[in-house]
């Protein structure tokens, strides 16, 4: 697979400028996709973040400098990017549960092997799908700050939905001018940790609209227009959502033409009457991959 092949040269450079500055606009080049989408893609297809990563590999390549005794620990910190021997101790203790100066002298140290990524066959999901070009729109409700959670309902997000007043509810009806009909969730801006189920996003919860003037204290969105890939799917919820995210990050972006850019992750539900048969739609905006 082409992506897979480019993400692997863009590895094997960061690979090889451990000991240097990472110009990541080259590795982001040889990837052949945009630096966001190389970090997220990297994130869902390894499970932890590329600064967590490039950091892991150069403190055991640190380990293994140290362990064959030919550098001092202040050049060994100097070489992987460390203002001083104090701060790379730190890291490394951090890292490793000892310090730099005992490795030498130790036939067991910490180790993070070179990362590769291959393609492997798994059990398949249907996944129905399709391009669309919108227009722009606005996402307007109530927006917190949230810790990011995988399975079950996320509990600060089930607050917001039980702080939301009946009259909230119904002006944001009101403002439903789109073919989206239905409260709507969306996510953005995403820490880093977000594979690792570490940090927080950015989480909304209201409505889709076009119209203009005054929106109360609510909160407001603006979206620009693009291309969003939509998915539809059915099933239990939230189990069936929230597979379908897992799936489409680490298998159908990799072996798709699109790639992922910066905006809002939306998803909304229909009825909710049978939770073992719920319909939804996924959202994610997109851009065609130059190849």
């Amino acid at each position: 697979m082409d992506m897979l092949k480019d993400m692997n040269e863009a590895l094997r450079y960061i690979e090889e400028h451990l000991d240097s500055d990472i110009d990541f606009g080259k590795v982001a080049k040889i990837a052949g996709v945009s630096e966001f989408h190389f970090r997220k893609l990297f994130s869902y297809l390894s499970g932890m973040g590329l600064s967590s990563y490039i950091r892991s590999r150069r403190l055991s390549q640190a380990a293994s400098d140290l362990q064959r005794g030919k550098e001092r620990v202040l050049d060994v910190a100097i070489k992987y990017g460390y203002d001083s021997a104090d701060g790379f101790s730190r890291a490394f203790r951090e890292w490793s549960g000892m310090n730099p100066s005992e490795v030498k002298n130790s036939d067991q140290f910490k180790a993070f092997p070179r990362l590769t990524f291959q393609l492997t066959i798994r059990g398949g999901m249907d996944m129905e799908y399709r391009i669309a070009e919108k227009d722009a729109f606005k996402l307007v409700g109530i927006k917190e700050r949230v810790p990011i959670l995988f399975e079950g309902q996320n509990p600060e997000i089930m607050k917001m939905v039980q702080a939301i007043t009946g009259d909230q509810r119904e002006q944001l009806q009101k403002w439903r001018n789109t073919e989206v009909q239905t409260v709507v969730n969306a996510s953005f801006h995403f820490d880093e940790g977000r594979l690792e189920e570490k940090g927080q996003l950015d989480h909304l919860i209201g409505s889709i609209t076009t119209l203009e003037g005054d929106f109360d204290d609510f909160d407001v969105v603006e979206v620009p227009a693009g291309s969003w890939a939509v998915f539809s799917l059915e099933g239990p919820f939230p189990q069936k959502l929230q597979d379908t995210w897992s799936k489409i990050f680490s298998d159908w972006l990799p072996s798709s033409n699109y790639e992922l850019i910066e905006g809002p992750e939306i998803s909304f539900n229909g009825d909710m009457a049978d939770l073992q048969n719920v319909y939804s739609e996924i959202w994610i905006p997109v851009t065609e991959r130059n190849e």
